[in-house]
């Protein structure tokens, strides 16, 4: 079993930074493969980054691409999302995710595990 807790969320404004936080308890990185979603009203859930913890490759959707970052703190069991250079249309609520297999996916049915969310919020 795995629990996950996302912190970090706000209200900024266009062009500032956040940094989200996963907090991952039950199992270790080296085992599940973890990723960061988000929500946005009325859509559907939609995949921001994603880390290979063996091949330590990352992955980030298009619009993610040049101004996010992921990595963890293995001692913390934690899991972070930097975000920078943020959009009005980067406003949703982001949620972190692990799944059972080691191996990394941009689906978010795949995953197995989800925490309860944070709000972002980018004013214009």
């Amino acid at each position: 079993q795995v629990q996950l807790v996302e912190s970090g969320g706000g209200l900024v404004q266009a062009g500032g930074s956040l940094r989200l936080s996963c907090v991952a308890s039950g199992r270790t990185f080296g085992t599940y493969a973890m990723a960061w979603f988000r929500q946005a009203p009325g859509k559907d859930r939609e995949f921001v980054a994603t880390k290979n913890w063996n091949t330590r490759a990352s992955y980030f959707s298009e619009s993610a691409t040049g101004r996010t970052t992921i990595s963890t703190d293995n001692a913390k069991n934690t899991m972070y999302l930097q975000m920078n250079a943020l959009k009005p249309e980067d406003t949703a609520v982001y949620y972190c995710a692990a799944r059972s297999t080691g191996v990394p996916s941009f689906t978010a049915h795949e995953y197995d595990y989800w925490g309860q969310g944070t709000q972002v919020t980018v004013s214009s």
